[in-house]
């Protein structure tokens, strides 16, 4: 009986919102254990080994890191683009009216940030850093959300959501434009050539998902050698997926659901035991203080929340927009705290703009301790908020 219900309450788990973030929380920490023990040296050869094979003019023989970062995360961008292209067709993002304020407040929450950490590192070697405080954290935003259950509004839930994706657009946007370089045109025209199919196999109506999944992985390859990030052939091959604007399910539908939960508790945090390994060391609390430090802490501390509640507020004065049913502007100060955890986006953003491995590690620790206190803030903010409101 008890066997029952352990896997009983097992199932529950894996199948609450909650699940993803609780699991990347663990394998933040279990990096960091690995990090910090005699285990350190050997897990960072593993990800430095080499696997794959190189065959005439075919080459995929890349460091495991490499894999991670550019290959199964490519996978996680999948995801994001069919997420994208289901709300653009029948979500959040489906008109004008509905997605004005997830548009505006994403605008906010990127811009804010960026401008707070070009201007600590403006005129530095750290300037290309940018990018790193504008993203959002989906997994770990809406799981500790979740936690909080009906303490908060159903429609603040679907705005952080919303918020997020358009979010991450950015990001990916963000990523193929400042983010590549040495772009080798053969392979970028072979690739467009590729997505124009994909194309063609939307518009006459092919339904088979294969038809798309091969030859994303033949763009993925393309892509990876053109000198674009090799991630951004997930959301091309994502946005040519068809869909339907009705309840039926589609085969972006069908995708998105199949590869969630390997996203969520297989590749999300695969990502994080191999990109949180910090190895902590002396001065490194003290370089929080640093140019690079403070623009990534107050950037996702503060420049999210200021700018998610600014262009919030701008949009609703406006009259451009209206903020969900029973959310108060305080709900909206503390989705914008719960938008400060960057962590795998941003540190994502921090191995791209930085080949200096002690400036990423720094980077990383910056954003690691300002996603735990955006996200503990907006936690504390919003409970405290419902329990004063329960006593009035």
């Amino acid at each position: 009986m008890a066997k029952i219900i352990n896997l009983k309450a097992f199932k529950e788990f894996f199948r609450s919102s909650s699940a993803g973030g609780i699991i990347l929380l663990v394998c933040v920490a279990i990096s960091l254990l690995i990090a910090n023990s005699v285990f350190a040296d050997g897990f960072k050869n593993l990800l430095q080994e080499e696997i794959g094979f190189n065959f005439s003019n075919l080459h995929l023989r890349y460091p495991v890191i490499l894999w991670i970062n550019d290959g199964l995360m490519a996978i996680f961008f999948l995801l994001v683009g069919l997420e994208i292209k289901r709300e653009i067709i029948e979500g959040e993002l489906s008109s004008v009216r509905l997605a004005a304020l997830p548009v505006l407040a994403a605008i906010g929450g990127v811009v804010v940030p960026a401008l707070i950490y070009a201007l600590f590192n403006s005129g530095e070697s750290t300037v290309s850093g940018w990018g790193i405080p504008m993203a959002t954290d989906i997994a770990f935003a809406l799981g500790i959300l979740s936690l909080l259950g009906n303490k908060v509004p159903s429609g603040l839930k679907i705005f952080l959501a919303a918020l997020a994706i358009v979010d991450d657009l950015m990001a990916i946007l963000v990523i193929a434009i400042f983010y590549s370089s040495d772009l080798h045109l053969i392979y970028l025209m072979y690739a467009g050539g590729v997505f124009a199919l994909l194309i063609v196999f939307n518009r006459i109506g092919i339904k088979n998902i294969f038809f798309y999944i091969i030859p994303g992985v033949v763009m993925w390859y393309l892509i990876h050698h053109s000198g674009i990030h090799a991630t951004i052939a997930g959301v091309l091959t994502a946005l040519t997926l068809p869909t339907t604007p009705d309840a039926s399910e589609s085969p972006l539908e069908k995708l998105e659901h199949a590869l969630t939960k390997p996203v969520n508790f297989l590749i999300m945090p695969i990502f994080a035991i191999a990109n949180t390994n910090i190895t902590f060391v002396g001065g490194m609390v003290e370089g929080l203080a640093s140019n690079l430090g403070f623009g990534i802490l107050l950037g996702l501390f503060l420049g999210k929340p200021i700018g998610i509640l600014a262009m919030s507020w701008l949009s609703v004065k406006l009259n451009i927009a209206k903020l969900p049913a029973s959310t108060t502007w305080l709900h909206v100060v503390g989705l914008g705290m719960l938008a400060g955890i960057g962590f795998t986006m941003s540190i994502f953003i921090a191995l791209l703009s930085f080949q200096d491995v002690a400036l990423q590690t720094e980077a990383k620790f910056a954003v690691l301790i300002a996603s735990v206190f955006s996200g503990m803030s907006g936690f504390i903010l919003l409970n405290m908020y419902n329990k004063k409101k329960k006593k009035v």
